[in-house]
């Protein structure tokens, strides 16, 4: 089904999205980024998928767009810049948007684009030597797309230091500002993905894709409108299938269906 991609789902109902463009250091293209968006949207669809894993096949996790790409652009009208830009948006916001839990194993470069990746997954788990830049001052453009994610992950200030630099910091020097959550040895990177499989497997598919949807709501909304939102949101949660048997598992000290 994809060109640019590896999808696979274990009986567990991991899925893992691999870029499989590693002769480029899985740089971006149109077709990449069109089967990315794809992708996440097929498996947010998918009820035997329970969390997804995110990587980059060979030595990098993903190097931003691609030398050809970039020409492309160069030769493009200002309405083809536009549509390729917004690519590039679809693919990030489909990512962020994904109901089930999104884990970014970066293995290697993440710069650019590639950052991006790793701050619209829901957590990212990062190998030692894994570096990460937000580069594109560095040839003149600007992180627009990326933008959103980066500065919810880390914030103004930090997105300002490696924004305005595009300088290369570390895995560690990530880790500090919370870009990555989880800090790996580079032969350790697997287990500790694992680590944070078996914490989302405990729980319930349908009120981890409520609780995205309700913590999205909370960061962009003001006061008075979460107010209304939140009791509503509760008293919804009750009523669900999970909520029903999570309620009455938890009372009669049993394990629910959806734990391993």
């Amino acid at each position: 089904m994809y060109q640019k991609l590896l999808v696979e789902t274990d009986p567990r109902g991991v899925a893992h999205v691999t870029i499989n463009r590693p002769e480029v250091s899985n740089a971006f293209n149109d077709e990449l980024m069109t089967e990315l968006a794809v992708a996440f949207r097929a498996l947010g669809e998918d009820a035997a998928v329970r969390v997804v894993v995110l990587t980059g096949a060979g030595r990098n996790f993903c190097a931003g767009g691609d030398i050809a790409w970039m020409k492309g652009n160069l030769a493009a009208s200002r309405a083809e810049r536009i549509a390729g830009s917004q690519l590039v948006a679809d693919m990030l916001w489909a990512v962020n948007d994904c109901p089930k839990p999104v884990i970014a194993r970066v293995n290697g470069a993440a710069f650019g684009g590639g950052a991006g990746l790793a701050c619209a997954a829901d957590v990212t788990v990062a190998a030692q030597s894994a570096k990460f830049a937000l580069s594109e001052v560095r040839i003149g453009l600007i992180p627009a797309n990326i933008a959103p994610f980066v500065v919810r992950r880390i914030g103004e200030a930090n997105a300002r230091r490696f924004g305005l630099s595009g300088l290369v910091f570390t895995a560690a020097e990530a880790a500090s500002v919370g870009l990555v959550h989880n800090l790996a040895a580079d032969d350790a990177l697997d287990a500790a993905v694992e680590a944070e499989i078996a914490h989302f497997l405990q729980a319930a598919p349908e009120a981890i894709a409520q609780t995205k949807a309700l913590l999205a709501y909370v960061a962009h909304h003001e006061d008075e409108a979460i107010k209304a939102y939140t009791p509503t949101a509760l008293a919804d949660a009750w009523e669900t299938e999970c909520g029903r048997e999570g309620i009455a598992t938890f009372l009669e000290k049993r394990p629910p269906s959806w734990r391993p």
